[in-house]
């Protein structure tokens, strides 16, 4: 599938120059689309998808001559929920109680799932209204018919005078059997995915949650490992799961994308080796562990073990990196705990919710849009101050006792299941190392927790309108 989103959607919570001055429209984009795929014989293999700024079945339509099956609605559904397009989606303070985690703004929330259905069936009823007029049954009949646009030529506003649509409207002299819209189904071929012999070897388990446990080699070609297992126990067990570390699975080699994806309570999955992108996405309550091969002579606290976006929306569970991580660690995060020896830039972005814990070097914009969870910092270097984005977050030493029980703890989990030498060598020297840790703790959240002190709740923030 082939998205196409225009530069005009959204809610307006970026910044001015990236709304006025980046992006092309839709219509321009998806014509060029269905062009180049019709003329290349490829149209009849995938589908097309149109979004930015849907708000009427008129748009639908257009979209469809134009070559789009599938068609995205957002900011229409948002303001049809109450939303009032006040720009403050990133700052918590969402005044309809839609874009916030804080319980007091949640209460203005007035939506209703029957507006949702009421508008897409004012929506298809228009949708209807067109097709009756053009004369199509089906909507398959419309995709691609470019033929049935046309320019309004009666409009006089003076910036729409000597516009020329040909190009746009332009359909490629072919065979009349030649296919404008997805008609050959894709072959996902997931009969001989790895998870199938997970499932095998876990049947015992999940039948009667007896402890299993399995090694595998792995290779970067297996893909979200894990992600339909997961399935298998949430069909039994719902969001319980399983007792933890009812199903043990080791694996040894290089991880494809989206290792231990969606993984539930009960699985444990531990990596020898290396892992691609997308590690624990959105995890629900499984324990992840990577750790580099046994015996290599490099030190890996100063190496990239795992990559970028790891802990994506993720819900809940554990996760241990011996090693480093790439960009956006811990990215929407909202419950899941974890313990990385180094992350790239933008770790933490939009996080909501967990624990993390850095024990090495963060890259630049670390916490922005943070909104919730707290995050240790181990900053010997003295340099997080200058990474980190201070529009939501404060930085202090961690100095509560709970805070520090809570790193610590967390810190000797991570010696336990990986063996990390650089976090045994923290809590060797734990009373000389705590002063270096750094605690990030989101004003809203602090706010929330009643923590925050008059002095700080009256000072006023300043908000980036323009980048």
């Amino acid at each position: 599938m082939v998205l196409i989103s225009g530069y005009d959607g959204g809610t307006g919570a970026s910044p001015l120059s990236s709304i006025r001055h980046a992006g092309a429209p839709w219509e321009l984009g998806l014509s060029e689309t269905q062009q180049t795929l019709v003329f290349n014989g490829l149209r009849s293999r995938i589908k097309v998808q149109a979004d930015g700024q849907m708000k009427t079945g008129r748009d639908v339509v257009i979209a469809a001559l134009l070559g789009a099956e599938e068609y995205g609605f957002a900011t229409a559904v948002l303001v049809v929920l109450g939303c009032i397009m006040m720009r403050k989606c990133s700052l918590n303070t969402c005044p309809v109680g839609i874009a916030t985690q804080d319980h007091r703004m949640r209460e203005f929330f007035a939506g209703r799932p029957e507006y949702i259905q009421n508008f897409f069936g004012m929506v298809a009823e228009e949708v209807r209204e067109y097709m009756a007029q053009l004369g199509f049954r089906r909507m398959d009949e419309m995709i691609g018919r470019t033929d049935l646009l046309e320019m309004n030529r009666a409009v006089e506003f003076w910036k729409a005078r000597g516009l020329d649509f040909s190009r746009i409207f332009y359909s490629p002299e072919l065979k009349e059997d030649t296919p404008r819209r997805c008609i050959e189904p894709q072959l996902h071929n997931i009969e001989g995915v790895m998870d199938r012999e997970l499932i095998s070897r876990a049947k015992t388990a999940l039948e009667s949650k007896k402890k299993v446990s399995m090694e595998l080699t792995i290779r970067n070609a297996d893909r979200a490992v894990g992600a339909m297992l997961s399935g298998e126990i949430a069909k039994r067990y719902g969001n319980k799961g399983l007792p933890d570390n009812t199903i043990r699975c080791q694996f040894r080699g290089a991880a494809g994308q989206s290792f231990g994806a969606f993984g539930v309570k009960g699985l444990t999955m531990i990596l020898e080796g290396e892992a691609n992108d997308y590690l624990g996405k959105g995890l629900s309550g499984a324990k992840i562990i990577v750790k580099p091969y046994h015996g290599v002579d490099f030190d890996p606290s100063l190496n990239i073990i795992a990559g970028n976006v790891i802990l994506y929306g993720a819900t809940s569970g554990e996760v241990y990196i011996h090693g480093m991580a790439g960009e956006r660690f811990a990215i929407r995060n909202s419950g899941a705990y974890a313990v990385v020896e180094g992350i790239g830039d933008h770790g933490c972005e939009y996080m909501t919710g967990g624990r993390v814990v850095v024990l090495g070097e963060t890259g630049i914009n670390f916490a922005a849009g943070m909104s919730g969870g707290i995050a240790y910092v181990y900053d010997p270097e003295q340099q997080l101050d200058s990474r980190c984005n201070l529009d939501m977050v404060d930085l202090e030493l961690v100095l509560d006792k709970n805070d520090i029980e809570e790193l610590k703890n967390m810190i000797s989990q991570h010696v336990k299941y990986t063996g990390s030498k650089k976090a045994v060598e923290i809590l060797m020297d734990w009373d000389a190392c705590l002063p270096f840790f750094i605690k990030v703790f989101p004003m809203e959240y602090r706010r929330v927790l009643g923590k925050m002190s008059k002095d700080d709740e009256a000072t006023e923030r300043e908000e980036v309108q323009d980048g």
